[in-house]
C-alpha cells in the first residue's frame, strides 16, 4: 500500500458484512466455491457528492478506484474510467488533474460502479469484494474523500440480456425508464437517494496505477444506410467500444441493436459472432423527450445495425446524426509508428496488425476484446513486442511482466492469465516470462525493476525442475497445459498426446521452451552482476540433440521414440540454438516446404529463428504470403485487425481481432529493417537493414525510449536518423 488513505472504502450496503470469496486456486484442484448471490451480480451502483468550493485554487487532483471498475463524472462531464485490473493486494487507484472540471461554489462528483460477479479473465470479480475510495485535493491540501456522507443508488436500467463468450460480459438491455435522468448534473434531487455503507474491513491494498487510463474518444461512421425496418452502419474497421446514439419516441417504443465483425452473405450484420459472442441487445425508450444510449460494458466491433419497427424509422424517432462509437484502448499517438513501402500487401498487413494492437492493448493486453478479454502470458510475448513499438511506451508491458509476476501467490510457476478469477496454467507460457523481462529491460535499461523481478525466474526455475526426470528432461508437466500451439488444429500433427492431463514421456515442445528460460536466466544473471553456471544449460542441449534429433532427417522429431517432426519441434530448437553443429539446412528446408502451417502466435518464433540464421529474404516472403496460412489471407478475407487465426473458418470460434497475430511489426522493424538496441535502454542502436531486392521503397518512424528513428530506404540507398548523441552501431 503506497499510502494511508484519509477517505473511506464505500460500498452497496447489500455488500456490507459479505466475507470475501477466495476465488484463488491451482488450476486443476477441484474447488467449490461458496454461493453467490444471483441478485448482487451485474450490479450498477451510482455513487454522488455534492461539495463547496469557497477558495480560489490552482490545482485540483483526485485520487480514485472501485471494484470492478468505474466511471467518473463531475459537473456532468466524463472525467475517467478504471482501474486496471489487478489483484486485491495489488490493487490499481488512478489519479486525475481536475482543475478544468471544478469551479467556486457548488461541485458535484458523480461515480458509476460496476460489478459484475463473473468467474472470468475480465477482473478479479466473483469474490465480493465492491465498492469505492476517493479523495480530492486542491493545491496539494486534503479537501474531501468518500465516507458515509456519499449517496448511492442501484440503477436498475441495465437488464441483463444474458451472459456471453466464456462467462466474459453481460449484454445490456437498457430500459429508459428506469435511468436517473441528469444524476451526473449538481442540478439532479437526490433526497430519495440513500448513504452509502462504509467499509472498514475492506482487504484492497491500494497502489497508484503506473499506466494512464485508456483513451476514450468518439468516432463517427463512414456509412449509413437506411432502410424500411432498420439502420445499417459502418465504422470502416474494427474498433472497441460501445455504440452510442439517441432517440426521441413513445414510452415503451423498443429499438434493436446489433453489432458485428463482419456480414452476413445477405449482407446484414452477423451478430451471432464466429468468436462466441451475440452482440443483440435491446433498448427501451422513456417517453421523456431526447434519450441517449450509453452502455457500459464494451465490445469488439465494425459493424452496427439498428433496427425498429418501420413506424419509427419513418417518423423520425431515431436521430442518425447521432451515431457514433465511443471507442476506447490504451492512449496512442499513431505518430509514434509509422510505417510505408512499395509493397502495397506489407503496408496492409502492417496496418491490420497496428490496429489489432490498438483494439487489444486496453488496461491490459487483452487476448480479443470480444469472446475472453483477458491477458495471457503467452500473447505478451508477441502482442507486448508489437505494443512497444506501436505506442512508444513501456508502461503497459512493464504493467504485464508485473501481473504475471504477482500471480506467483498461486503458484511459483505463474498463472497463465493475470489478473483475473479466472485460473488457468499453461506450462509454455510461464516458461517465456524471463524472456519478456529480459526484452523490457532491453528496451527500458531498468536495471532496478530487472532486480527486483530476478526472484520470481528464479521460482519459476525451481517449480519446473521439479519436473525433471534422471537426464534433465521435463517430464509430465501435468498440473498446466502443454499448449504447443493454438488452435490445436494448427499443430502440424504434433504427435504428443498433450490433453489435459498430458501423456507419458517427454516432448519437444515444452523442453525446448525451458532450455531457452535457462539461457535467458543466466543471461539475466551476467547483468545483474551474479554468478551463474552454464553447466545445466549445455548438458541440457546435449541431452535434447540425444532425444530428439533424428540424424536421418536432419530434423527434430516430437517426442521420444516419435518419428513424426512438426513445424512447431524445429523452429523452437532454431530459434533457442538447440540445432547440432550449426546445420540447419534440412530444418529450413522445412520450414520453406510447411510455411506458416502454425498458429499465428507460433508464426512470431518462426519468423525469429530465421532472422537468427539469417534467413531474410524467407522471413519477407512468408510475411508477403498470400498462401492459406498467411497473413495475406487475412486481407483477401476483409481483415482490418489481425485475425486470431489464419482464415476465419481454420478455427471452430475465430475472433477477428487478436493482436498475438502482430508478429510482422516487430520482425519487420528489428530484423527486415534491422533496428534493434545495442545497449539496453537504446543507449546505441544497432543497425543491420536485410531489406529485399524486390522493394525498391521502404519508410519508418519509430520512438523508443531515447527518442525518435527514421530509416529511408530507396532504390538501394539507406537513410538513417536517429536521436542526436545516441551512437548507432552499423552491421
Amino acid at each position: 500500500m503506497d499510502r494511508q488513505w484519509k477517505a473511506k472504502w464505500i460500498m452497496d450496503p447489500d455488500f456490507y458484512g459479505l466475507a470475501p470469496i477466495n476465488v484463488f486456486h491451482k488450476q486443476m484442484e477441484e474447488v467449490q466455491l461458496p454461493p453467490h448471490k444471483e441478485e448482487l451480480k451485474n450490479r450498477h451502483m451510482l455513487v454522488r457528492k455534492e461539495f463547496y468550493i469557497d477558495i480560489d485554487f490552482k490545482d485540483a487532483y483526485i485520487d480514485i478506484t472501485a471494484d470492478d471498475y468505474y466511471k467518473l463524472y463531475i459537473n456532468g462531464k466524463f472525467v475517467g474510467q478504471g482501474p486496471a485490473p489487478g489483484y486485491y493486494f495489488h490493487y490499481n487507484y488512478n489519479r486525475y488533474n481536475i482543475t478544468s472540471y471544478l469551479k467556486k461554489g457548488k461541485n458535484l462528483i458523480a461515480v458509476h460502479v460496476y460489478y459484475q460477479g463473473l468467474i472470468n479473465r475480465v477482473w478479479n470479480s466473483g469474490d465480493l469484494r465492491q465498492g469505492m475510495i476517493g479523495e480530492l485535493y486542491l493545491d496539494g491540501k486534503f479537501l474531501l474523500g468518500t465516507d458515509r456522507s456519499w449517496k448511492y443508488k442501484v440503477c436498475k436500467a441495465y437488464k441483463s440480456g444474458g451472459i456471453i463468450g466464456y462467462d466474459t460480459q453481460y449484454l445490456e438491455n437498457i430500459d429508459s425508464r428506469l435511468l436517473e435522468r441528469g444524476w451526473r448534473e449538481p442540478e439532479y434531487d437526490d433526497r430519495d437517494w440513500k448513504q452509502v455503507q462504509e467499509n472498514n474491513t475492506f482487504d484492497h491494498k491500494l497502489y497508484l496505477q503506473e499506466t494512464p487510463p485508456v483513451a476514450v474518444y468518439t468516432v463517427k461512421p463512414e456509412r449509413v444506410v437506411k432502410h424500411a425496418d432498420r439502420y445499417f452502419i459502418d465504422f470502416g474497421r474494427e474498433m472497441t467500444g460501445q455504440f452510442k446514439m439517441a432517440a426521441k419516441g413513445n414510452k415503451g417504443d423498443v429499438i434493436e441493436i446489433r453489432c458485428g465483425e463482419e456480414l452476413q452473405e445477405d449482407g446484414r450484420v452477423r451478430y451471432k459472432m464466429r468468436c462466441n459472442c451475440v452482440y443483440q441487445e435491446f433498448w427501451t425508450l422513456s417517453g421523456d423527450g431526447v434519450d441517449e444510449l450509453e452502455f457500459y460494458d464494451y465490445k469488439g466491433f465494425r459493424y452496427v445495425e439498428v433496427i425498429a419497427e418501420e413506424s419509427l424509422i419513418n417518423k423520425g424517432v431515431i436521430d442518425e446524426e447521432s451515431f457514433s462509437a465511443v471507442v476506447r484502448h490504451y492512449p496512442l499517438d499513431d505518430d509514434k509508428l509509422k510505417f510505408t513501402s512499395s509493397d502495397e500487401l506489407v503496408n496492409k498487413i502492417w496496418d491490420i496488425c497496428k490496429n489489432g494492437v490498438r483494439c487489444g492493448a486496453q488496461e491490459n493486453f487483452l487476448d480479443c476484446p470480444t469472446r475472453e478479454k483477458g491477458q495471457y502470458a503467452g500473447d505478451v510475448t508477441v502482442a507486448g513486442h508489437s505494443h512497444l513499438y506501436v505506442s512508444g511506451d513501456l508502461r503497459l508491458y512493464k504493467k504485464a511482466i508485473k501481473d504475471f509476476a504477482l500471480s506467483s501467490f498461486v503458484c511459483p510457476g505463474l498463472l497463465a492469465v493475470a489478473p483475473g478469477s479466472l485460473m488457468q496454467e499453461i506450462a509454455d507460457y510461464s516458461l517465456q516470462w524471463p524472456m519478456q523481462l529480459l526484452t523490457y529491460y532491453m528496451h527500458s535499461g531498468d536495471i532496478k525493476f530487472l532486480e527486483e523481478m530476478y526472484p520470481i525466474c528464479e521460482n519459476i526455475l525451481n517449480y519446473f525442475r521439479q519436473y525433471r526426470r534422471s537426464d534433465g528432461l521435463l517430464e509430465g508437466v501435468k498440473e498446466k497445459w502443454n499448449l504447443v500451439d493454438w488452435p490445436a488444429n494448427l499443430r502440424d500433427g504434433y504427435d504428443f498426446n498433450i490433453e489435459m492431463p498430458i501423456g507419458p514421456g517427454v516432448h519437444n515442445v515444452i523442453n525446448a521452451f525451458y532450455y531457452g528460460m535457462l539461457r535467458t536466466i543466466n543471461e539475466i544473471k551476467s547483468i545483474l552482476g551474479m554468478d551463474y553456471d552454464n553447466a545445466e544449460a549445455d548438458n541440457f542441449k546435449k541431452v535434447f540433440i540425444d532425444v530428439f534429433f533424428n540424424k536421418e532427417t536432419g530434423l527434430f522429431v516430437d517426442s521420444e521414440g516419435s518419428k513424426h517432426s512438426a513445424l512447431h519441434s524445429n523452429v523452437l530448437p532454431l530459434y533457442f540454438n538447440l540445432i547440432p553443429d550449426g546445420n540447419h539446412k534440412n530444418i529450413v528446408d522445412l520450414i520453406r516446404r510447411k510455411g506458416l502451417s502454425c498458429g499465428v502466435y507460433m508464426a512470431y518464433f518462426v519468423l525469429k529463428a530465421l532472422a537468427r540464421i539469417g534467413e531474410y529474404d524467407l522471413i519477407y516472403n512468408m510475411i508477403s504470403s498470400e498462401s492459406i496460412h498467411s497473413w495475406g489471407n487475412m486481407i483477401k478475407e476483409g481483415a482490418t485487425a489481425c485475425f486470431e487465426a489464419w482464415g476465419k473458418d481454420q478455427k471452430w470460434n475465430t475472433s477477428l481481432c487478436h493482436p498475438w497475430a502482430s508478429a510482422p511489426i516487430p520482425v519487420l522493424i528489428e530484423d527486415i529493417i534491422g533496428l534493434s538496441p545495442a545497449k539496453p535502454g537504446w543507449e546505441e542502436i544497432r543497425f543491420t537493414p536485410h531489406i529485399p531486392t524486390s522493394i525498391n521503397y521502404m519508410r519508418l518512424e519509430v520512438y523508443v525510449k531515447t527518442g525518435k528513428i527514421k530509416v529511408e530506404y530507396k532504390n538501394g540507398e539507406v537513410y538513417i536518423e536517429g536521436p542526436e548523441s545516441v551512437p548507432v552501431i552499423r552491421d
